[in-house]
């Protein structure tokens, strides 16, 4: 069985394709033979272009009408334009062939229809066949099943070829990916370390590495692997920028706005870096310079959702409550269904002791997004200033429900029970605040001082 799959460099196949194109306008003629034509539909395929792909097939069955390599392309040429049924014919017609790319593009047709048994028969003779060359043929193979999303196939065929060449960086990449779609990080890291052991200047495999690391949150190693990448290749934006949010992730913020500040000048993607570098200085509190950073990534993009709220959240901590609303009614103008942008606009009126407009906020926020516990709470603090007191419980039940961590819910249940006249629940969450806080109930005195006479606390 050949096993023949390569195809001259661009640089030698436009020679051919030229003079095959000057064939074409009638101002040259010539000869093709099966292998230039091969070339010259491999050329046109690479760039998308199938009608020309077609055009120089017709042209290969005129000058070469029984050629197996010439419906060997068109069986592709189906395939690349999603024609599978006329690929699977085509190549079921060539039932004797043993030729390599027929084989690989059966395996691919096959899976592409589903045909699951039938592929793995090919698959697994395609690799009996080739054992002299076993890791590439199970490379090739395992290409189609990854391409369809059968990670779990792929990966046993990528093991296979493994076990006869442990050496093969091109396999143990996929390999690694496998590991990694397949959710078994241990062995993914495991084999990004060991196309290391084989090429320690491999920046990719470093910063794959670090990929791994950050998504499981172990930033210290994620940094190593990064700067290991970065001391190959100290261009690398993307490795640069996954250094500075390993920073960040750390808290170590001036150490990340150096990076960000790095990757400015490797980008030009300005207003989303200035994002990056603004959030560092508000993590640090220097909400000014953060606010200027906000403003410099406005100027880059002006319809900016996120450096407009990032802005208005400053502010706030900054209690620069009128302020704030207007950069919360500008991000809203550009999205009135980001619930955050109602908190941010909710706890502004709250700031203005506004609690009824701050009320609307809350609760349009919640509409949108009822996930949100912090919210939940808000909104029952208002009800309860309100003196609505069962409607407040209604919503410290539900944010309890979402969150019961919440600090003192218990005891604003209770407060609320005890403006009701419920006792025994009273009892029973003021119980469960003060074994939370041993505060509770000198703060449940202070916003029912009519308790102090109350044998309540006596329980």
């Amino acid at each position: 069985m050949s096993r023949k799959l390569s195809f001259p460099v661009d640089d030698e196949s436009s020679d051919i394709v030229k003079r095959y194109e000057q064939f074409l306008s009638g101002n040259a003629t010539g000869y093709f033979d099966v292998e230039e034509l091969e070339n010259i539909v491999e050329y046109y395929l690479r760039r998308g272009r199938t009608k020309d792909c077609t055009k120089a097939i017709d042209l290969g069955f005129k000058l070469h009408p029984n050629s197996i390599a010439m419906k060997t392309k068109r069986a592709k040429i189906y395939l690349a334009t999603g024609d599978t049924q006329k690929a699977f014919r085509t190549l079921d017609s060539l039932t004797e062939t043993t030729d390599y790319e027929v084989i690989l593009l059966k395996i691919e047709v096959l899976v592409k229809l589903e045909k699951m048994k039938e592929a793995g028969y090919l698959s697994d003779r395609l690799i009996q066949a080739e054992s002299d060359d076993l890791d590439n043929v199970s490379l090739d193979v395992a290409f189609i099943y990854l391409g369809h999303g059968e990670y779990d196939i792929a990966l046993d065929m990528l093991e296979k070829g493994d076990q006869f060449n442990s050496q093969n960086s091109d396999l143990l990449y996929e390999l690694a990916f496998c590991y990694e779609q397949t959710d078994d990080f241990e062995k993914a890291i495991e084999t990004y370390n060991r196309i290391i052991d084989i090429d320690s200047y491999s920046a990719e495999a470093w910063f794959n590495l670090g990929q791994l690391y950050f998504a499981l949150q172990d930033f210290y190693k994620a940094l190593d692997a990064y700067e290991f990448a970065m001391a190959i290749d100290d261009k690398d934006a993307l490795t640069c920028l996954q250094k500075a949010h390993v920073h960040f992730q750390l808290d170590q913020f001036e150490e990340a706005i150096e990076i960000y500040k790095e990757y400015a000048e490797m980008t030009a993607n300005k207003w989303e870096t200035n994002i990056f570098i603004a959030e560092c200085f508000e993590k640090l509190e220097k909400y000014q310079d953060a606010i200027f950073y906000y403003k410099l990534s406005l100027e880059n993009n002006p319809k900016n959702y996120e450096a407009l709220t990032g802005i208005a959240v400053c502010l706030l901590d900054e209690e620069k409550f009128s302020e704030s609303m207007t950069y919360t009614e500008q991000a809203l103008v550009l999205n009135a269904d980001a619930p955050d942008a109602w908190v941010y606009q909710a706890e502004a009126f709250i700031g203005l002791d506004d609690i009824n407009n701050a009320l609307v906020s809350y609760l349009k926020s919640i509409a949108l997004d009822p996930d949100q516990p912090d919210t939940l709470m808000a909104i029952a603090n208002i009800y309860l200033e309100k003196t609505d007191f069962e409607t407040a419980i209604q919503y410290y039940l539900d944010a309890q429900s979402q969150d019961d961590t919440l600090e003192f819910i218990d005891l604003f249940i209770a407060v609320a029970k005890f403006k009701l006249g419920d006792i025994p629940d009273t009892i029973f969450f003021l119980q469960k605040a003060i074994l939370e806080n041993e505060t509770a109930a000198a703060l449940f005195l202070e916003l029912c001082p009519d308790a102090i006479d109350s044998p309540l606390l006596e329980n």
